[in-house]
């Protein structure tokens, strides 16, 4: 996504105030919405969360783990309209009815340079997918892992200081890597710990 790209903006009472580019929101620190869509799995009684690993060429946050499918909504489209995130980003194709509705979380993640204040419109998909099935736009998206919902619950929490990530990375030579690790939050990008745990919890109601 290009620094000029439009986008709606907000103010503190979540008010629309008019649309402003890219790299101003993240200058100023407009609020601005997006989009998010958390994979799971349930395999063998045992339920998953997909992650995907952030290129080394993005501007924000290069080679973290983040939310299996996410970005920003451009000022001309609706929330439907993020579902096209998924397809660029991970290559699997979703109509938006097919997706779990877990509601709008706000967050701000302040770094030197960078704020960054989302109105997030989450969502859930529960997936049957393999990790072939996953197609990567490489300047955005490296790698998909999983780990056990549990593990991940536990990590937010503190309960646990590393987790075991498993799934594949495309290196930069173009082939594809498998990946088992354990990783830590210092791995994840740093959206605040209540998100995590409020992320976790919808997900939770959905799941049970």
């Amino acid at each position: 996504m290009g620094e000029q790209e439009k986008l709606k903006i907000f103010d503190d009472n979540k008010n629309l105030i008019g649309v402003a580019t890219r790299s101003d929101v993240h200058r100023i620190g407009y609020w601005h919405e997006a989009f998010h869509c958390w994979f799971v799995s349930n395999e063998q009684g045992i339920d998953y969360i997909y992650l995907q690993l952030r290129s080394n060429n993005k501007k924000d946050y290069p080679n973290l783990l983040d939310i299996t499918a996410a970005g920003h909504l451009l000022a001309d489209e609706t929330v439907e309209d993020g579902v096209r995130e998924i397809k660029e980003e991970i290559g699997i194709d979703l109509a938006f009815k097919e997706l779990i509705r877990l509601g709008v979380i706000d967050y701000c993640v302040v770094q030197e340079g960078f704020i960054d204040k989302e109105l997030a419109n989450v969502f859930l998909y529960k997936c049957g997918n393999i990790f072939d099935d996953f197609t990567l736009q490489v300047d955005e998206v490296s790698g998909i892992v999983k780990t056990k919902f549990i593990d991940f619950t536990q990590l937010w929490s503190g309960e646990k200081g590393e987790i075991e990530i498993s799934g594949f990375k495309i290196n930069d030579d173009g082939q594809k890597q498998i990946i088992k690790e354990s990783v830590n939050r210092d791995q994840f990008v740093p959206h605040q710990v209540t998100f995590y745990k409020e992320v976790i919890q919808k997900i939770q109601e959905q799941i049970r």
